[in-house]
């Protein structure tokens, strides 16, 4: 029998490419989508047809529960949230519900429908927020710097929580950040990407950044999925830091950015204080021993490589849609 795995978050960055490794790997793949207006699949388009979505929503106790009772998935990977930091600050109470207390929700359908189903929890590096020390690893206090970071910290600990009392398999995953072609345009990496090629392409000629000093550890979310994986097929449930081991810092993805185009940064890129944040996290890097050791997971894409891959995919989409 094919295993089965659910995916909240499948329309996302981190979900679309789970969901190809699960796929891969012979698993029927159900997605959890919301009802919504501006419902966006573009990112699993080429694969929709082995795909069952099915409506649901983080913030309905109920849907969770008659998802996981209908269609008893061996797996849930829980990649939905309110995800971007920014956001979190102007929608604190909405971010809480999804980020933190949708955790609790689809923990108590499968403490109540069947709680031999395997949990996998996104956790998020920001979560060190103002770090306690440097690199971050698996036993390192929180001390979250934003709304967002606080509901995960909230969203780990229930899950520990319900490990512990329910003695069910839930893990979480501390992922430090991860880029792709497919990350949402929002964030600053694909931010700088995209308007760097549209500059190239005499689109544009500034792109207002925030803090260019802020030091980052990012990896390749194809990497980052498959640890997730790796989670859920050991024989006892643990927590696992996923990260490079790299910092570098906003500027130095700039730099790149625009190298990989053949031009000089310094004459577009400005500072505006509108995309300071009002509290900054400046030293995020992991050490991803335990995963190396006890996974045997480890990243394959460099920086470089990355950050290339993503200017190639925007320069391709861009000159697509002006039929160049």
């Amino acid at each position: 029998m094919n295993r089965k795995a659910l995916i909240t978050g499948i329309t996302g960055q981190d979900g679309s490419y789970l969901a190809e490794l699960l796929l891969e790997q012979g698993y029927e793949v159900i997605g959890m989508v919301r009802r919504s207006s501006t419902t966006r699949f573009h990112r699993i388009q080429h694969i929709l047809d082995r795909l069952t979505l099915v409506p649901g929503d983080l913030l309905d106790q109920v849907s969770l529960f008659n998802i996981i009772h209908e269609h008893r998935p061996q797996e849930v990977y829980n990649l939905g949230a309110q995800s971007f930091v920014p956001t979190s600050w102007e929608q604190p109470v909405l971010t809480a519900e999804f980020t933190a207390l949708g955790v609790t929700r689809i923990l108590d359908a499968i403490r109540m429908v069947d709680p031999t189903i395997r949990f996998y929890q996104a956790s998020s590096s920001e979560m060190f927020g103002k770090v306690r020390e440097v690199p971050q690893r698996e036993t390192t206090p929180f001390y979250p710097r934003s709304p967002y970071g606080v509901a995960k910290v909230y969203g780990h600990w229930i899950t520990v929580n319900y490990r512990e009392s329910y003695n069910l398999y839930a893990v979480s995953g501390i992922l430090f950040n991860h880029e792709s072609p497919r990350r949402g345009l929002e964030f600053v990496t694909r931010k700088v990407t995209f308007n760097a090629a549209r500059i190239k392409l005499g689109l544009a000629n500034t792109l207002p950044l925030g803090n260019l000093d802020a030091m980052r550890d990012w990896g390749y979310a194809g990497d980052y999925v498959r640890a997730m994986w790796l989670m859920l097929q050991q024989d006892a449930p643990d927590d696992y830091v996923v990260a490079t081991g790299v910092r570098r810092s906003v500027r130095e993805w700039v730099e790149c950015t625009f190298d990989a185009l053949g031009l000089d940064y310094r004459k577009y890129v400005t500072v505006d204080p509108r995309f300071l944040r009002p509290a900054e996290v400046d030293q995020l890097v992991g050490d991803a021993t335990k995963a190396r050791q006890k996974l045997g997971w480890q990243p394959t894409v460099s920086f470089g490589e990355l950050v290339h891959r993503m200017v190639d995919a925007d320069l391709r989409e861009i000159k697509t849609e002006l039929g160049i």
